[in-house]
């Protein structure tokens, strides 16, 4: 039996009743793409790489709401009833759904179940939002279907443009995560009430109309209530991940930084960025290991990527015959903190405040590319950087990037790189192997650990006779000399295995997590 609506009688004429749906559909759609995008940027930064949390959330919301649209077809009779709980469970859950995944992470280690629970949920009662639109703009006024779903889907589109926009630029920075998607969830909440209750309350019994002002009420108020409560769940958060002498925690368009202990008596001083360790205490084990095999050659002049918190800048000015060091970090706040931070400035010994030391804020693959070739080559480069599964590990792992990089090597220079574990995962680190090889770098593979912790490095250099841009297609000679400098931290060769020439990481085929 096919179902036809009825027009309905409505409070206001139809082309005003029309119109009001349509901007309905166009809020709907700007909070549904909201909620999707939260959901893969709080994903990617607790769980990690972000092409596969992208590509969970997207098909598993996708697969969602063809069901949510089946779903619907049961609810069409009652189409306004309908729309108006389908948008405040949304605006619910949607709204809820940063603080339940975050909470999932924090105190049970797992956000992974959360966030396919949350993609199907969300997915569900967004596919259930145009069959039932499509419905009520019927009562509103009889037109041909073809019609009905250009204009639906016009306003659709246009108001995912809106959100897509509006989360980066707007609710990230204004409101960070947590709170932009509970106002989020607010202003859905709302569009989805008003229009119910303003346009088709002639569909509703007293006791319907009853029902959604209350819910509505209830969903806001929950709503308002946890967006008060955002900055103590925060604090709880960050004490149940790294403990309950968190000093500073500031969230940047890049990441999310914490310093936690170095008070007296309490736990040495730890920096975390993005929840990854990058500094404990005093020891400077990794900064060591990092940096000694690369300054056993010439060392005059020296770049850093990366290392914003001038622990790496503070190791290479331990050594005699530096004359300058150019540290790129994209992070601003990394280095302003590293400047201002008592705790951090004893643990970098001041490293800013050398004349010798200059700073750009820039992504290290943009600015390699936009380096003059007519400048000075640097005589050591060190990658300090998060590790091939980080933040941005496709592109900065890449045999394009290390081609950069090779550019700008004086000849007779070395460039090392922190490749993530040896053992933990071996496929990553000798990927990072292949993919300096591939463009003409001789390396040489060491591990080096501390308190639990272990790090894989991959110390790779040029021939004296190479001149820059030369021997890519070689990668071939005796490995950079130098290992010894390291072996007072407990640095260890590590030898290729059979069979570790993997291929190369490219940015059109990242190799990565394989």
């Amino acid at each position: 039996m096919i179902y036809r609506p009825v027009p309905a009688r409505l409070p206001v004429p139809a082309g005003l009743g029309r119109l009001l749906v349509l901007i309905t559909v166009f809020v709907c759609a700007a909070c549904g793409l909201v909620y999707e995008l939260e959901l893969v940027a709080l994903a990617s930064y607790l769980i990690g790489d972000s092409v596969t949390q992208a590509s969970v959330v997207l098909s598993v919301m996708v697969f969602a709401m063809g069901v949510g649209s089946l779903l619907a077809k049961r609810l069409r009779r009652r189409a306004a009833l309908g729309f108006a709980a389908v948008e405040a469970l949304l605006a619910l859950v949607g709204g809820l759904s940063a603080m339940a995944l975050y909470a999932c992470f924090a105190w049970y280690g797992r956000a992974w179940p959360a966030l396919v629970v949350f993609s199907l949920v969300i997915g569900v009662l967004i596919g259930a939002e145009v069959p039932l639109l499509m419905t009520l703009i019927q009562r509103v006024r009889r037109q041909d279907a073809g019609g009905a779903v250009a204009d639906l889907f016009a306003a659709d589109y246009v108001g995912a443009l809106v959100g897509g926009l509006a989360f980066p630029f707007l609710l990230l920075p204004m409101l960070g995560q947590l709170t932009g998607a509970l106002v989020t969830g607010a202003i859905n909440a709302v569009a989805g009430g008003a229009l119910v209750l303003a346009v088709f309350r002639g569909d509703l019994s007293a006791r319907a109309r009853r029902t959604v002002t209350a819910a509505n009420a209830l969903v806001l108020a929950l709503l308002a209530l946890c967006s008060a409560l955002t900055g103590p769940f925060e604090r709880a958060a960050r004490h149940a991940v790294y403990g309950g002498d968190v000093r500073v925690a500031v969230r940047t368009e890049l990441q999310e930084i914490v310093l936690t202990g170095g008070g007296r008596g309490g736990r040495p001083l730890a920096l975390f960025l993005n929840g990854r360790l990058r500094a404990a205490g005093e020891s400077s084990r990794y900064q060591e290991a990092l940096v000694r095999p690369a300054t056993a050659g010439p060392h005059r002049r020296v770049l850093v990527l990366g290392g914003g918190d001038g622990l790496a800048v503070r190791e290479v000015l331990r050594r005699p015959g530096v004359a300058a060091v150019t540290v790129v970090e994209p992070d601003a706040a990394v280095v302003r903190l590293a400047r201002t931070d008592p705790g951090l400035r004893r643990l970098n010994g001041d490293a800013y405040t050398d004349p010798r030391v200059a700073v750009a804020h820039a992504d290290p693959f943009a600015w390699l590319r936009r380096a003059a070739a007519d400048e000075a080559p640097f005589d050591v480069e060190v990658c300090d950087l998060p590790g091939p599964d980080g933040p941005g590990g496709a592109k900065l792992y890449s045999q394009e990037f290390y081609g950069l990089a090779a550019r700008r090597l004086a000849p007779g220079g070395r460039l090392v790189v922190h490749a993530g574990r040896v053992s933990g995962n071996a496929h990553d680190f000798w990927t990072v192997d292949a993919t300096l090889r591939s463009v003409g770098l001789t390396t040489e593979a060491y591990r080096a650990g501390a308190a639990g912790e272990e790090w894989g490095f991959l110390l790779a250099g040029r021939a004296e006779e190479d001149a820059p841009g030369r021997g890519a297609e070689r990668g071939g000679g005796p490995p950079p000399a130098g290992l010894p400098e390291a072996s007072a931290v407990g640095a260890r060769s590590v030898v290729r295995p059979p069979g570790a020439a993997e291929p190369p990481s490219t940015l059109m085929r990242p190799r990565y997590d394989e």
